[in-house]
């Protein structure tokens, strides 16, 4: 029963151009299925990263290469009309530079012969305070790191025996601990974005002399690659320098790291393109699966809506291979022919058939 409503639900949160709700779907469904009954279905168990797994391991398994990416990124959904619990409460966000109310998810991405899967999630929940030394007030923190998060999906993914070349992300999930993981515990490789001020060596002499200097004082030309020790790692990276123009006109750089060292300049950009990958999936599960559209109240029912939200984003993208049409384009024809049929029982309620004019 379960799993049938969890099918019934994500296919409701695809088809849905409003907010879903239980009593919208036992519509839907014409009574059959009671609101008390959605609700129940929502609020019965956690659904986590195991469940998400079991639902996309026989779709990853017929894709997976050993050229596949992990892309691990995270987003945060603005709730600020939402009431304030350990789940929908107040988050950095980068890309606004300042703190929002909403919900925080960490997602695992695979990518490989073009097609994308969520395999992991967790999102982010203030279980724990804390006295802010800024402000000297108390505020929600997690007791769990992202970086932590980033090491449990890669941990997770080796275990799953998933087929993978490289891990990829933004420089939030930069660390040494992280970088160490992957290339020692692992035997992966990454390609990761790190800050400026980063120090590193340019030599193993340099590196047990501690003669370390900034990547930014490091005249490193676009195009280029140099071999180099970041500060706290035991083996040498690549290093490159994007140069690029912002929207607004003006520079940009990016510096990118990677433990593969036949790498090229261009193959190292070329991977970390993929990186955009998550990227489409943020856009896509928050528009095309109702991710924000749920009116759930508790910390348990909002996770579980945010799950499903999730499986509809698996399911859009089976169906982007079967189709061709990407998901935006596989929501537009559901929604036209949702147009049709109720163009159609409108003109049966009006007894007009006003379309016969138009022949």
């Amino acid at each position: 029963m379960i799993r049938a409503l969890l099918e019934v639900y994500s296919d409701y949160l695809i088809i849905s151009s409003s907010q879903t709700t239980a009593t919208g779907l036992s519509k839907v469904l014409g009574g059959q299925t009671s609101p008390d009954k959605i609700t129940r279905f929502l609020s019965q168990e956690d659904w986590t990263s195991r469940d998400l797994w079991g639902l996309v391991k026989p779709v990853l398994r017929q894709y997976e290469s050993d050229d596949g990416v992990l892309v691990v990124d995270d987003s945060i959904e603005g709730k600020p009309h939402s009431k304030e619990n350990e789940m929908i409460c107040w988050h950095y966000d980068h890309t606004v530079s300042r703190n929002v109310k909403g919900i925080n998810m960490v997602n695992l991405l695979y990518s490989s012969k073009g097609v994308n899967l969520p395999i992991s999630f967790e999102i982010i929940k203030k279980t724990e305070t804390c006295i802010d030394k800024k402000t000297g007030r108390e505020k929600r923190v997690s007791p769990v790191t992202k970086n932590e998060i980033f090491r449990a999906f890669i941990s997770q993914s080796v275990f799953n025996n998933i087929k993978f070349k490289y891990v990829i992300s933004d420089n939030w999930f930069s660390s040494k601990e992280t970088m160490v993981d992957i290339k020692i515990k692992h035997q992966k490789d990454f390609v990761l974005p790190v800050k400026s001020n980063r120090t590193l060596a340019l030599s193993v002499e340099d590196k047990d002399k501690g003669n370390f200097i900034s990547i930014e004082s490091l005249r490193l030309e676009a195009g280029s690659t140099s071999d180099v020790y970041l500060r706290g790692l035991d083996f040498p990276v690549r290093l490159i320098k994007q140069v690029f123009t912002n929207k607004d006109g003006s520079c940009g750089e990016l510096f990118l790291v990677s433990s593969d060292m036949e790498l090229s300049f261009d193959e190292i950009a070329t991977i970390y393109q993929k990186r955009w990958k998550v990227e489409e999936f943020y856009k896509s599960v928050k528009s095309n699966a109702s991710f924000a559209k749920s009116p759930a109240s508790t910390v348990r029912t909002q996770g579980n809506h945010c799950f499903a939200a999730i499986y509809a984003f698996v399911k859009l993208e089976k169906l982007r291979i079967k189709t061709g049409l990407n998901h935006f384009a596989i929501k537009g024809q559901i929604y036209i022919e949702a147009l049709k049929i109720a163009y159609d029982n409108l003109e049966k309620m009006s007894g007009t058939q006003n379309r016969l004019a138009l022949v």
